[in-house]
């Protein structure tokens, strides 16, 4: 079974053999159709149409399923890697080790935002962008600039303790955990952290950027807890409902899986520890 670990806790050969999968992955030319996927949906997804991938109940299973297709395709590389996540509520600051050169790299330059640290900078020569909004090439990051401070172990609690999944009209003004989770309503985590990274965490085509695996992890993490916690409560809706992905009904872009297929997690990984 996959165990999936902070990475503030990976040993340096761990870190090796992460950051050399990426690489590969995107030497091999199949890193950036995850780019365009991601791209693809959140550009697609919209309040009032058709919702998948965002802006609707199904944000957290789509991108479990996501992330767990991307981190089988890492282990066709190595199969001793796993995704380790990113707990911003503790490493909060451009500083923390995530950002380190032996990880992530940090933050880019102030003229154009280029990272120029660590195994994605454009000076290695192993992470040139081929789906970009713009002509530039490179990966960029602006870390705290847009927003200062990221979400904090309390704000996280207060999400954590609300009680009912999600709730009509299923979108980004709805009321319950997964709209708070994802950042519409309420204390707003996930889309605060999008924003804090800065560059092409702010676009959607924020895979270019690897900590957007690290950052999605950690909401998956965060929705484990949520669904330990409330056992008794579950995905909703669980019936037909127009433009949002149902308990049973397909999740596009794949033909064989459901937001129920993707409620145990355990069938597919753990988490080291608890929330």
């Amino acid at each position: 079974m996959a165990v999936r670990r902070n990475q503030a806790t990976l040993t340096a050969q761990q870190k090796r053999d992460f950051t050399a999968a990426l690489l590969e992955l995107k030497r091999l030319g199949r890193y950036d159709a995850y780019v365009s996927t991601h791209n693809q949906f959140i550009t697609g997804d919209s309040d009032n149409g058709e919702r998948t991938g965002h802006r609707s109940p199904s944000f957290l299973p789509w991108h479990r399923k996501f992330l767990l297709q991307f981190e089988q395709d890492l282990q066709r590389i190595n199969p001793e890697v796993t995704l380790p996540y990113w707990d911003w509520t503790a490493d909060r600051t451009p500083d923390s080790t995530i950002w380190a050169a032996d990880m992530l790299g940090g933050t880019g330059r102030a003229r154009d935002g280029q990272v120029t640290t660590g195994p994605f900078a454009a000076s290695g020569g192993k992470w040139k962008l081929t789906v970009s909004p713009d002509s530039r090439d490179f990966l960029r990051r602006s870390l705290g600039t847009a927003v200062a401070q990221l979400p904090t172990r309390a704000e996280v609690e207060s999400v954590l303790a609300l009680t009912t999944y999600d709730a009509a009209p299923w979108n980004s003004s709805s009321d319950g955990f997964r709209n708070q989770l994802e950042g519409w309503r309420g204390v707003n985590l996930h889309n605060r952290v999008h924003v804090w990274v800065g560059g092409l965490m702010s676009t959607g085509m924020s895979p270019n950027d690897p900590v957007f695996w690290l950052h999605h992890c950690f909401i998956d993490k965060l929705w484990a807890e949520w669904q330990r916690r409330h056992s008794d409560k579950g995905y909703l809706p669980t019936t037909a409902t127009r433009n949002v992905v149902a308990l049973n009904d397909t999740m596009k872009p794949w033909n064989d899986t459901t937001p129920a297929a993707m409620l145990d997690h355990t069938r597919f990984y753990t988490y080291d520890t608890g929330f």
